[in-house]
């Protein structure tokens, strides 16, 4: 029952906003609701107060106990909805599949597919030496198993 009242608190702060998204929202036994929101230009502590607000003046503490937190997306947490690829395009994504690991700019999100595109250092075709290659990958959504975005400084 506290679910269904938080996620649809958690609608209506979304319509409020419609730059943010769900990410994830968990209620524990002991009714400690976490909910993780990422957005389209990023997440402020504003935005996190906001939707915050909107759940706790609105569950009765009377009728049920409860324990609130609301966090944004981290750095470190990955890619799972095709909302956040978009917001990405233009950084560095580090993508695993079951054919293995690969880094490279996301440059095109489309038909639940994204497009990286990265420079490798490739034996040269004749002699010897090596030579420096584009390369690119579109993959699936349906078969990355993990995408993260690389922090550089």
């Amino acid at each position: 029952m506290i679910k269904e009242k938080v996620e649809n608190l958690l609608q209506e702060a979304f319509e409020e906003n419609k730059s943010l998204f769900l990410i994830e929202l968990s209620i524990t036994e002991a009714n400690h609701i976490s909910v993780v929101i990422d957005g389209d230009e990023g997440v402020s502590v504003n935005d996190c107060i906001a939707v915050s607000r909107k759940i706790e003046h609105n569950l009765d503490r009377e009728e049920e106990d409860f324990s609130l937190d609301v966090a944004s997306a981290g750095v470190s947490t990955p890619l799972t909805l095709p909302r956040q690829y978009r917001k990405n395009i233009g950084r560095t994504l580090a993508v695993t599949t079951s054919e293995g690991k690969i880094e490279g700019e996301l440059v095109k999100f489309e038909d639940d597919r994204i497009t990286l595109q990265w420079k490798a250092r490739e034996p040269k075709p004749v002699g010897k030496g090596k030579v420096t290659v584009n390369k690119e990958a579109v993959l699936p959504l349906e078969e990355i198993k993990e995408a993260k975005v690389i922090i550089t400084f």
